[in-house]
């Protein structure tokens, strides 16, 4: 296998012309913070997921802590969640003072095992907390089913799911509160950010508040030649919001969105029907009522195939001038959680299986067919030589 001589990275931002534009006009116009560019962001994105309200943040991660506050979600509660996520789904937890509850996962998606669910549930249960993971979503029919019989709220952590379709509708929409990261990892980009969307009134009233110190007036609504400066502060709030800089990226990020997705789908079918092939390697699958957004594209490497492990792996992807990641590292193997929630060896068996086995390829819409081929024929190499 001839190396090649560039490195492939993990994942890099796909922009033209249009956001150095948007974003230069932003720039000249004197005005950066959120203001107009801002809301029309918000507009945009609510039309796209269906959804009533959105509220344009600096990350999902603050996105996601606004809507706990939200809901009142506090000390002595419970909050059901998943192992298989990135630590700010479950520190946000921690920080509005409720225990995380992690309930392991379905072995073929990585998501949660929802027929797990109810037995984790208590009377402090308050909040479930289910993670898009990769793109693919979770059963949400029967996640709401079970939060309507006990009374719980529902907030998705959409990070990886802008696009995601679930029984035909897009994650977001629908009645249902979810959190959204336009990090530059992620299928748009605005270098940091974050998008709430809900139907719930209370919930996005409560966040506009929040996001801004807790006050009444935003700086747009004071500082305009026919505002009114004066502002109250109804609760202390954070410094969370977006600004009109990134919005700008946001908006044209979301005009190139469907033609991106086209591009990542191409892609995954590729990585498909050349992994179906290499013996030891599988791929995380699709429920049959979901479309992903392939935000990623995770495979599972079956150790027992092979005299190397999966961190052998990644480093001769590197070798072969391959970016990879791991995603992610279970909750409950990090110190903090493993002290804090006394998790012991063998609590989480499947997400522990996964985790050993899982590499991140490369997946974003400025890589070409020719570097998914590259990707591909790399793996089977190390594959065929590495067989036991």
């Amino acid at each position: 296998m001839i190396k090649r001589n560039d490195f492939l990275p993990f994942c890099k931002p796909c922009y033209d012309e249009d956001e150095i534009t948007a974003v230069t006009d932003v720039i000249k116009s004197g005005w950066w913070t959120k203001g107009n560019v801002t809301k029309e962001f918000e507009r945009i994105f609510a039309d796209y997921v269906g959804a009533k309200y959105a509220v344009a943040v600096n990350s999902c991660t603050a996105a996601m802590h606004l809507a706990l506050l939200a809901k009142g979600i506090g000390e002595g509660d419970e909050v059901i969640s998943t192992p298989m996520t990135f630590c700010s789904t479950i520190n946000n937890i921690v920080h509005v003072g409720a225990k995380p509850v992690l309930v392991d996962i379905d072995a073929k998606t990585g998501l949660i095992d929802v027929d797990k669910i109810e037995a984790a549930i208590t009377e402090k249960t308050k909040a479930i907390i289910p993670v898009h993971y990769a793109g693919r979503c979770c059963d949400m029919d029967k996640i709401y089913a079970i939060a309507e019989k006990y009374n719980l709220f529902v907030l998705e952590d959409a990070a990886h799911g802008l696009s995601t379709e679930y029984k035909g509708k897009r994650i977001g929409g629908h009645g249902m509160t979810a959190a959204f990261s336009f990090y530059v990892t992620k299928n748009i980009s605005t270098a940091e950010g974050g998008m709430l969307t809900t139907d719930d009134e209370q919930i996005y009233e409560k966040a506009c508040i929040l996001s801004l110190h807790g006050m009444s007036k935003d700086a747009w609504a004071r500082y305009g030649n026919k505002s009114d400066w004066h502002y109250e502060i109804e609760e202390p709030g954070f410094k969370y919001n977006i600004t009109d800089i990134a919005a700008a990226l946001g908006i044209e990020q979301m005009k190139k969105l469907d033609d991106m997705q086209k591009i990542r789908d191409e892609y995954v079918e590729i990585y498909n029907n050349a992994i179906d092939k290499i013996d030891g390697i599988d791929y995380l699958k699709d429920n049959d009522f979901c479309k992903s957004s392939n935000h990623l594209y995770i495979i599972n490497i079956d150790n027992s195939k092979f005299d190397i492990t999966r961190d052998d792996f990644i480093n001769i992807l590197r070798d072969y001038n391959i970016g990879t990641s791991v995603h992610f590292i279970p909750i409950f193997m990090h110190p903090f959680y493993k002290d804090l929630l006394g998790y012991k060896k063998g609590d989480f068996p499947v997400s522990k299986k996964l985790f050993d086995g899982i590499i991140s390829l490369p997946l974003f819409p400025s890589m070409t067919r020719e570097d998914v081929v590259y990707v591909t024929e790399v793996l089977r190499e190390i594959a065929e030589k590495h067989a036991k």
